[in-house]
């Protein structure tokens, strides 16, 4: 599989996002644009772009963190489960979607509320298996995950209409060419 040179560009762009993005939430635990990001990316380019961006984006917030580096299977799982979302972007491109539309929003509720999951879950698990108590540990990483949860509900719908906006001008761009 080959990409195009402006295709590569723009993935090194949004797993840049990423990693710019997670260092100007720091101070709002859990709150993370980096979920959108990486759906956006999906959304736009279709799954192996978004695999791509949510990969390389977590592995460069994972790696240079303003707190260090985490350890090597909390990474792995952080890089899988960004890359998920990256994955729902891309299935997500085959459904027209008018985010003004009940069922538009509820779809990026769907979204929202999947790549969440998709991110949190294989984390705290991985988490709490490696540094143990397991069920303590992993019961409070799903619950601070609500929290990213609420933020992502938010975000997704608030958000989308740009990610629209992108997708049409490249939609216009390839056709004219």
């Amino acid at each position: 599989m080959s990409f195009p040179p402006r295709l590569i560009t723009r993935i090194a762009l949004f797993s840049a996002l990423i990693y710019v993005l997670s260092w100007g939430t720091t101070l709002l635990p859990n709150v993370n644009l980096a979920f959108f990001v990486a759906f956006s990316a999906g959304y736009l380019w279709g799954i192996a772009p978004g695999l791509m961006v949510g990969a390389v984006g977590m592995w460069l917030w994972s790696s240079f963190n303003p707190y260090g580096p985490v350890s090597l299977p909390v990474m792995l799982a952080q890089v899988a489960g960004m890359a998920a979302c990256g994955l729902i972007g891309g299935i997500s491109q085959n459904w027209s979607c008018d985010c003004k539309s009940l069922r538009g929003r509820l779809w990026l509720l769907m979204a929202a509320f999947v790549c969440t999951m998709l991110f949190y879950l294989p984390v705290s698990f991985v988490d709490a298996w490696v540094y143990q108590p397991f069920w303590p540990r992993f019961v409070t990483g799903m619950i601070w995950s609500l929290i990213s949860l609420v933020a992502n509900l938010l975000i997704f719908p608030l958000l989308f209409g740009v990610t629209r906006h992108l997708y049409d001008r490249e939609r216009d761009m390839r056709c004219s060419n």
